[in-house]
């Protein structure tokens, strides 16, 4: 079965950066697509980004875009979050999700995901 676990949240000041690792065990994230995706409280969890499984496609959501960087590293079994010029309203829990095996695209609709880590707390704060 599947397990992904999240690290690397934290608290950092306006205008600092993060990155997220998202670490599978129990099955290969090769030939999945994965995604991040973080809740505020009161709020929809929102789709922050995707990547495809080879690599090649990535989506970001509009208030992250050039500022946040997907990428993975299948050799690790890992995928990552780049939080760049962090913003008080980028704080949330931050969750990736992996989709079944043989789903490659990339999408930030999160009912396409079945697997899900526990969340990282990232606050942005002065």
């Amino acid at each position: 079965q599947l397990q992904l676990v999240e690290s690397g949240g934290g608290l950092v000041q306006p205008g600092g950066s993060l990155r997220l690792s998202c670490a599978a065990s129990g099955s290969t994230l090769n030939l999945r697509g994965i995604g991040w995706f973080r809740q505020a409280p009161g709020k929809d969890r929102e789709g922050v980004s995707c990547i495809s499984a080879s690599g090649r496609s990535t989506d970001y959501a509009d208030s992250v875009k050039g500022r946040f960087t997907i990428s993975r590293d299948n050799t690790k079994n890992t995928v990552y979050l780049q939080m760049n010029s962090l913003e008080p309203e980028d704080t949330a829990v931050y969750y990736c999700a992996a989709r079944r095996n043989l789903q490659t695209l990339c999408t930030r609709d999160p009912t396409s995901y079945d697997y899900w880590g526990q969340g990282t707390q990232v606050t942005v704060s002065s």
